[in-house]
């Protein structure tokens, strides 16, 4: 399921509940970012295209859970199966996620503003184009290129309000204006999603970014946006060779639980065969997508762990739930998005209250009681549908889910920035945002092997489902602490 972190320059963001911090776009060392010039931005007031980054965030964001609710009317409008679904989910995240490993790089070498404005130009029109896709195949594909416009447009809007506001305390404002878009916009996706299917159909969800898109180029269409070119290079190979693996290893999961299980063993198979072409070009670059110095970093595994198992959960419910309140008990969208406030709401304001926690005590007590509240989160999800319990039993594995998101994903940013040597921070915010994505990937593809979309959802194919997110994040959360005894 996607907040800046606490840093040692501005740069590569989250797409998840905000922290009140920032980290680098890239991974060059901090000194080497050039600092505007006290007059080389202009003096006219900064606040209409931070607007602008805003709702350009905002829009990228509400993508990942907007669609959430749309899954029923989108299978029956498309004649689409479970595997269609998750497809129609996971294209995104797959291109996102993976794309986000270079994308701080391609900022930098081309200029974060037109880096942003093509990234917004491109969602828009693509977005549109899902509006009229006449079947799901297309769809899937127009996704995968939303995948690559949110990519652009995520850490080049951050660099762009590095440029907006040199001075550090400024800039900090601006930051946590920025960064609270994002927990709105997770808070929003199932309730605008449920508006729209409700009145209109799934194709209305896709239609109002366009307006938004537009709205986003004219706020920031002037010259104080515009940052300076780098000479970074980018290894598009090794890119799509890491694209490559995590497409072809969700096509296996997918099929596995749709019971292609030759289509599975090919796809696993091609899968490893990009995973060895990844690894075989990371070892000879000059400049890797993982930068190995992060990756051996002490407590770094065990972060990237946590924030893969917090995105498989957070995704993986959000694409179980909609299909048990709409099929099973046979609620609208509009009141299947209303359902879900338990869960989003504690995404728009208790990242705040981490922030504080993690400024006063570090960020190993909101990591581990996030964690533990996604646990038990999914054990009262497994409980509530397998004895047939009304939703009021679900709230309570609601919230937890809400809050274990919210303390947990801010206080991993600042952990996983913290443990990164000195100028990786930026790599580091990287690796941690494509680690997430891929946990969010996975979430739909592992969880949906257990639902259908033809009639009710079987109780205890169902709980399996949800008790799944609890047996991860318990795992992580032991992790985790494993790794704190032994430091």
């Amino acid at each position: 399921m996607p907040h800046p972190a606490v840093g040692r320059a501005p740069g590569l963001a989250q797409e998840s509940p905000p922290a009140p911090t920032a980290t680098p776009v890239s991974g060059r060392p901090d000194a080497a970012r050039p600092t505007p010039a006290p007059g080389s931005v202009r003096r006219t007031s900064p606040t209409v295209p931070l607007l602008g980054l805003a709702l350009g965030y905002f829009m990228v964001l509400l993508d990942m859970t907007v669609l959430s609710v749309a899954e029923p009317d989108l299978a029956a409008s498309l004649g689409s199966s479970v595997a269609g679904l998750q497809w129609a989910v996971s294209a995104y995240t797959v291109v996102f996620g993976a794309l986000l490993l270079s994308a701080g790089a391609v900022a930098d070498r081309y200029g974060a503003h037109h880096v942003f404005r093509a990234g917004i130009a491109a969602f828009g029109a693509a977005s549109l184009a899902c509006a009229f896709a006449p079947n799901l195949a297309t769809l899937v594909v127009l996704r995968g290129v939303l995948g690559v416009a949110a990519a652009a447009v995520v850490p080049a809007s951050m660099a762009i309000v590095a440029r907006l506001y040199p001075v550090p305390a400024e800039r900090a404002k601006a930051v946590a204006v920025w960064a609270a878009v994002s927990g709105a916009a997770l808070a929003a996706g199932p309730i605008v999603g449920g508006v729209l299917v409700d009145v209109f159909s799934w194709r209305a969800i896709f239609v109002v970014n366009a307006p938004l898109a537009v709205a986003t180029l004219l706020l920031v269409a002037g010259r104080a946006v515009r940052c300076e070119r780098g000479a970074r290079t980018i290894d598009w190979p090794t890119q799509l060779a890491a694209c490559a693996a995590l497409a072809l290893a969700t096509d296996a999961l997918i099929a596995v639980g749709s019971g292609g299980y030759v289509h599975a063993a090919a796809s696993a198979a091609a899968a490893v065969v990009a995973g060895g072409w990844f690894v075989a070009r990371e070892r000879r670059s000059a400049s890797p997508v993982l930068v190995p110095a992060v990756l051996r970093a002490k407590g770094m595994a065990a972060a990237l762990l946590a924030g893969a198992a917090v995105n498989f959960t957070m995704t993986g419910v959000l694409f179980v739930l909609p299909l048990l309140f709409q099929q099973t008990l046979e609620l609208s969208p509009l009141r299947t998005g209303l359902l879900f406030l338990p869960m989003t709401v504690p995404f728009a304001f208790n990242p705040l209250l981490t922030g504080r926690i993690v400024a006063r005590s570090g960020p190993r007590g909101p990591v581990a009681g996030g964690l533990a509240l996604l646990t038990v989160g999914g054990v009262v999800f497994a409980v509530a549908v397998e004895t047939g319990a009304h939703y009021a039993a679900l709230v309570a594995g609601l919230v937890c889910t809400g809050f274990g998101v919210s303390f947990a994903l801010p206080a991993l940013v600042t952990t996983v920035v913290n443990a990164a040597p000195e100028g990786t921070a930026g790599a580091a915010g990287g690796i941690l945002n494509a680690v997430r994505q891929t946990g969010a990937t996975l979430g739909v593809a592992v969880l949906g092997a257990f639902v259908s979309v033809d009639g009710e959802l079987p109780p205890g194919r169902t709980a399996v489902a949800l008790l799944l997110p609890a047996v991860v994040c318990g795992a992580a959360a032991l992790a985790v602490a494993g790794r704190t005894e032994r430091g």
